[in-house]
């Protein structure tokens, strides 16, 4: 659950935390990882630095939340999965991370967070994105999800995507 567990951080709060370095490797890695076997290698060829380097200032990066994660964003689309849904869920707040822990580690689930409700129009309080060839089969994983929720699933709904979005990540300039 990436909300409830994020560190929050404003650009300025960001600049004393990060050297001269860390923002050149964070401009080489803003556009993704380069797609070879050893990307940490290439890109500490690139900066002149050694590997060792990089991976250590990235993972400084993560730990202190400068950066919240280095992952891969498939485009599902390509991948042959035309349904994508957002399950939204009303779940006990006492146990969102408990629950929001189970659901972000099934095979089927890409992300899972936490998101403030709005009532009465938005009682949804956990959002899982689950992605299928069609409907049926994300229809099919969201019975599991509430079947894994059980008692604690006071009501949910999919949210289906209509578009492509650019994802994005940590951007900085020069």
């Amino acid at each position: 659950m990436s909300n409830a567990a994020a560190i929050r951080r404003e650009p300025a709060d960001i600049a004393p935390l990060i050297d001269a370095t860390d923002r050149r490797l964070i401009q080489a890695t803003q556009e993704g990882l380069p797609r070879v076997p050893r990307p940490y290698h290439a890109i500490a060829e690139q900066l002149g630095l050694s590997a060792e380097d990089v991976m250590a200032r990235l993972r400084r990066m993560l730990e202190t939340g400068i950066i919240r994660r280095i992952g891969a964003v498939p485009n599902h689309y390509a991948l042959g999965y035309q349904a994508n849904g957002m399950s939204v869920w009303d779940v006990p707040e006492e146990r969102l991370r408990e629950l929001g822990r189970k659901i972000g580690e099934l095979d089927f689930v890409s992300h899972c967070y936490h998101r403030p409700r709005h009532f009465p129009d938005w009682p949804y309080n956990l959002f899982a994105m689950v992605h299928g060839r069609d409907r049926a089969q994300v229809e099919a994983k969201v019975a599991q999800i509430a079947a894994l929720l059980g008692a604690a699933d006071h009501g949910h709904t999919v949210l289906y995507s209509t578009r492509i979005l650019k994802k994005t990540g940590l951007r900085i300039g020069l």
